[in-house]
């Protein structure tokens, strides 16, 4: 699995209008054209997100590269991340071949992967969630997590 946080898209502080409708910013662009590349080698088979538009717009870049069409989920947005979770488990669970893409939100990703580091015992390395455009890609065996590895973003 491919737990990726939205590129860069300024603050919550500095935007005046619905957060859900927060754009990228520059080097938030940059960094959705940096994981397009990044991504697509690792060959995925799904792309989820969540329906914000800084999610939308960071996964967008490998919608093109891939082909793969963007599925919107709710549990996925700053809302649900107890819902994310169970939607990590179902995904890992239900095997898929290719790794699946979830685009999501720091404040889930840390939920996320706090509670894999607790209940699966995982070790991630480093401070969770990371910033802003990185990718975490976790290893399962089922719908338990066995290994992360950290992908920085390049901008």
């Amino acid at each position: 699995m491919l737990l990726v946080r939205h590129g860069h898209a300024g603050t919550k502080e500095g935007w005046r209008g619905d957060d859900r409708a927060r754009p990228l910013d520059a080097r938030g662009r940059r960094q959705a054209e940096d994981l397009a590349v990044v991504l697509a080698d690792l060959g995925p088979g799904r792309v989820v997100t969540s329906p914000y538009l800084r999610c939308l717009q960071t996964m967008e870049p490998l919608s093109a590269k891939t082909g793969l069409p963007i599925e919107r989920h709710d549990a996925l947005t700053p809302s649900g991340p107890a819902r994310a979770v169970t939607l990590v488990r179902d995904l890992a669970a239900s095997g898929p071949a290719d790794p699946v893409v979830l685009c999501t939100h720091g404040e889930v990703m840390g939920v996320v992967l706090a509670t894999l580091v607790a209940e699966d015992g995982l070790r991630l390395g480093r401070r969770r969630p990371g910033i802003k455009g990185c990718v975490w890609v976790i290893d399962f065996e089922g719908a338990t997590a066995t290994q992360a590895r950290y992908i920085a973003p390049r901008s």
